[in-house]
């Protein structure tokens, strides 16, 4: 995920930590024009200005009339937070991000308008459209789909005499330990949201119990448990083995980004939101995707739809709002986007440019081999994902077993 840019100097671009001042003035409630006959539409995202800039630009290109104020706060935990922020004060954007996260508590609080039928809809996968429904109604349109496994850098595997990279679990450790032997730190990953191995973990373990389990769990037939405890404890032996140091709790996401970048560490989990920012960083860095490996030696991936983007259902601009995601869902747009993230965009009328290091991701999503529990909990997923990364967070520095982690889930669901 991409960190906080650098102001620009066109528009307003504010951190999460100004955000509540920013809503204030380019809320929902704002005025319709800047008092030279333009339209400003307030727009939140977790993308960063960097990213959407450019489509931003020419959109108001082909729009002299719409003002497009951008705001931004990273993903997951800070952004949703700030979103809530301004919704629950009236003062949300006219068009922001829905998540796994929230998606749920967005549709059911009447925050988001119903997006079915829509012009601009016409063109996006029914699996992506379908991720971002309820009760079979539209509330975002996402134009792109991932998944992520791990991203090794393969000249310090070759250092350290490794040629292949293993599919199974125990041979990963193996392989970590060999790393650090040779004076290579082996592996990072963040406990500061929901961390990607775990979620291919479950996802494969949901596989292989037929891939239904997360619906038994939610109709009260099975506890997280029985889904969970298996991966738990196999993600639990990076700890447990020395792998990995408990310090990595406190790591953000663009910091061990930055760690491969500099080639101080040989293996990350990523997606391809990484890879342009790794391209321009460390463009002759020779590295490769993997899925993650399992105890039995089928690699599984996280993955879903991408986050879509939604209308505030009080916003005073639904014209402008409208437009600018038939804009952003357009072939142009579309492109665009591609082109800044490397995503694997999923619309109907472009084809995306693929850099050649995400064929492994391209070919889980085609085969299906991808999971993420936040879109597979059918509700309360804020709650129950913001549940489990502090009890991983106990639980990867002792303070808590596996199976108390799955506990916490259950009890967390029956809450409501």
């Amino acid at each position: 995920m991409s960190p906080l840019q650098k102001m620009s100097p066109r528009w307003k671009v504010v951190t999460a930590a100004a955000v509540v001042l920013l809503a204030a003035a380019t809320g929902c409630g704002s005025g319709s024009g800047d008092g030279g006959g333009k339209t400003k539409l307030s727009f939140f995202s977790w993308e960063s200005e960097e990213t959407m800039k450019p489509l931003i630009e020419a959109f108001e290109k082909q729009n002299p009339s719409i003002d497009v104020e951008f705001s931004h706060a990273p993903p997951v935990a800070e952004y949703i937070a700030a979103l809530q922020t301004r919704l629950v004060s009236g003062t949300g954007a006219d068009v922001f991000v829905i998540a796994a996260e929230n998606k749920t508590n967005l549709v059911q609080g009447g925050f988001v308008k119903d997006l079915t039928g829509k012009p601009f809809m016409a063109n996006m996968s029914k699996f992506n459209t379908e991720t971002w429904s309820v009760d079979g109604k539209a509330y975002g349109m996402s134009i792109s789909s991932w998944s992520a496994g791990i991203l090794y850098n393969k000249d310090l595997l070759a250092k350290a005499g490794v040629t292949e990279f293993p599919t199974k679990w125990d041979d990963f450790i193996a392989l970590c330990q060999k790393l650090k032997s040779a004076g290579v730190t082996p592996y990072y990953e963040s406990l500061m949201g929901m961390p990607l191995t775990l979620a291919a973990m479950v996802g494969h373990e949901n596989a292989r119990q037929g891939g239904d389990v997360d619906a038994q769990i939610f109709a009260g037939k099975k506890k997280f448990g029985d889904l969970w405890n298996g991966p738990l404890t196999t993600f639990n032996q990076l700890f447990t083995s020395g792998v990995l140091s408990k310090d990595v709790v406190s790591l953000k996401g663009e910091q061990i980004v930055d760690e491969f970048a500099n080639g101080r560490v040989a293996m990350i989990p990523a997606g391809p939101w990484d890879v342009t920012s790794l391209r321009e960083k460390a463009p002759k860095m020779n590295m490769v995707f993997a899925g993650v490996p399992t105890p039995d030696g089928k690699p599984f991936w996280s993955g879903a739809a991408s986050p879509g983007w939604a209308i505030n259902a009080k916003t005073e601009h639904e014209k402008e709002a409208e437009a600018f995601l038939t804009y952003l869902g357009s072939k142009e747009g579309v492109t665009l986007f591609n082109k800044k993230t490397a995503a694997m965009t999923t619309t109907s009328d472009v084809t995306p440019v693929i850099d050649k290091v995400l064929e492994p991701n391209l070919q889980a999503l085609k085969d299906g081999n991808f999971y993420l529990p936040q879109v597979a909990w059918p509700r309360v997923q804020d709650a129950l994902n913001t549940e489990a990364v502090a009890q991983l967070q106990l639980m990867v520095q002792g303070q808590a077993k596996p199976a108390d982690v799955a506990a916490a889930l259950d009890n967390r669901l029956a809450q409501g």
